[in-house]
């Protein structure tokens, strides 16, 4: 038997920070350094008082998994057009997919689970493979 990895995340011990989106803030649930980078998993939440904006991009990733936990978020994602996505709400983003956010409500609360921890994310011309 291990235990070498395990980790525990509490609420009541969180702090929010900056991250990947100046209009988000992100809670590390501590599973990259107990995965040693293979795994990443955060709790993102709106950010009071940033703007919004949002470039079609994708990311280099083998897994990405987002559960909106609370409020609503609007992709618009490569061959699949507008995706809603509310409270109990799930996506699997596959490896490589175009996409781009188009809005959230100012409650929105996500978990985000991704595969490496320290994937890329690279700006495209536009979310179905096109300049526009």
């Amino acid at each position: 038997m291990t235990t070498e990895g395990f980790v525990a995340s509490h609420a009541r011990d969180s702090e929010f920070e900056r991250g990947l989106r100046p209009f988000y803030e992100y809670r590390d649930l501590g599973i990259k350094k107990a995965t040693e980078g293979r795994v990443d998993a955060h709790v993102i939440r709106a950010a009071a008082g940033r703007e919004f904006s949002s470039q079609p991009h994708l990311h280099r990733t083998d897994f990405q998994l987002v559960y909106v936990l609370k409020g609503w978020i609007e992709f618009e994602y490569e061959g699949q057009g507008t995706v809603r996505l509310e409270a109990g709400s799930c996506v699997h983003q596959p490896p490589g997919i175009r996409h781009r956010e188009l809005g959230h409500s100012d409650d929105i609360e996500m978990l985000e689970v991704v595969l490496p921890a320290g994937f890329a994310t690279e700006e495209v011309p536009s979310v179905n493979g096109q300049e526009d």
